[in-house]
């Protein structure tokens, strides 16, 4: 079949990130004794009868072949001596937040894949960054001055090339594959590294003796279909670098919050004070940014003992855009909530019934006023 027809949109930049190792390597800043050793986020087949899945594994670990998605009594096989952690998904979750302000900073379009992978569209971004290698090197290097994590980036005209890109060099690493360097890059990729092949398609795809991408490519559209159904049609355009889907984002925000997760809990009120002080700073930033105001103001506390609750206020009126403002009305609602003497594991801030600031409530009075 003749392939004049495929066409490779190049207009994009795309910017895939992959947090390195994320769940291990928030264990290991809370628990620094974990650094050299074989770590495990999993529940300890030990205690569980051996049931249990590996979340992730730190890269000491990997050495001993533990991978994630494999059964924990598997890894404890593989190492005697492995460290296994449960994982604490609330405190994941609250740090993914903080990492994904900084993407905002950057960019709106943003399509979240997971807690630690994200794709941003970066064609048009806020700093007005032409160089994608720049743009990517300051969000990595705010990442880890802000939450001392490190991630490994891929940038590309399309969403395939840039996660195979930021697969390339991990940990830390930047790679670009461009236009030119597409091919290339694509024929020499083993067959296992094609996203969706998975166990039982490699095993087909050697059967019919196509090993890496130079053997894909040679492969007919007909044939690639006739053999994988749909995944064939996708399979004939990604060995050739097309891929035009979108990063699909949210386009009109509902709401607007910020969290904050803490590795050591808040306990006494001058803290929780400091931090609802931030907190309101940076809503009210992000709210003024995309010019909107909202009606609804929602706190969420969540204690040591992972109970959270939420309170929430509505105002008649747009809620004033000032950070001082916003952190009093918190303050209010915190004051009636259980005190920060039982622990405080996580705050938030979020403002609701969204409207776009150009839209004003305005109190007409039904009568004109009476002159005595």
């Amino acid at each position: 079949m003749n392939d004049e027809y495929l066409k490779v949109n190049s207009s994009r930049k795309i910017l895939h990130v992959d947090m390195d190792a994320f769940f291990a390597s928030i264990e290991q800043i809370n628990h620094p004794e974990f650094i050299n050793q074989p770590l495990v986020i999993a529940k300890d087949p030990r205690t569980t009868g051996g049931r249990g899945v590996v979340t992730t594994a730190n890269y000491v670990a990997r050495q001993f072949g533990i991978h994630s998605a494999m059964p924990a009594s598997k890894a404890l096989d593989l190492c005697s001596e492995a460290v296994f952690k449960t994982p604490d998904f609330e405190l994941y979750r609250g740090i993914s937040d903080q990492i994904h302000e900084i993407f905002h900073e950057y960019t709106d379009k943003i399509e979240t894949v997971a807690l630690d992978e994200a794709y941003l569209d970066i064609t048009q971004n806020k700093k007005n960054i032409e160089n994608p290698m720049l743009l990517a090197h300051l969000i990595q290097s705010e990442i880890w001055e802000k939450t001392k994590l490190t991630c490994s980036t891929g940038i590309s005209y399309n969403k395939f090339l840039a996660k195979e890109a930021s697969d390339y060099r991990k940990p830390v690493g930047i790679t670009v594959i461009d236009t030119e360097d597409a091919h290339e890059f694509l024929m020499q990729l083993k067959i296992e590294k094609y996203r969706g092949v998975g166990k039982k398609t490699v095993k087909k795809m050697q059967e019919l003796n196509i090993n890496d991408g130079t053997d894909l490519f040679r492969m007919s559209e007909m044939s690639l279909i006739k053999n994988f159904g749909k995944f064939g049609y996708v399979l004939y355009r990604r060995v050739r670098g097309i891929d035009d889907r979108p990063v699909e984002y949210q386009r009109e925000r509902k709401s607007i919050g910020k969290e904050r997760t803490y590795i050591h809990e808040l306990k006494s009120n001058e803290e929780v004070e400091e931090q609802l002080l931030l907190i309101a700073k940076l809503v009210n930033k992000t709210v003024v940014n995309h010019q909107k105001h909202g009606k609804t103001l929602v706190l969420k506390v969540r204690y040591s003992d992972f109970s959270t609750l939420t309170r929430r206020v509505t105002s008649e009126d747009f809620i004033e855009n000032d950070a001082t403002f916003l952190y009093e009305k918190a303050m209010d609602i915190f004051e009636l909530m259980p005190s920060a003497s039982r622990g405080i594991r996580l705050l938030g801030i979020t403002l609701t019934n969204l409207s776009d600031i150009g839209f004003q409530n305005v109190n007409l009075p039904l009568y004109p006023k009476q002159v005595f």
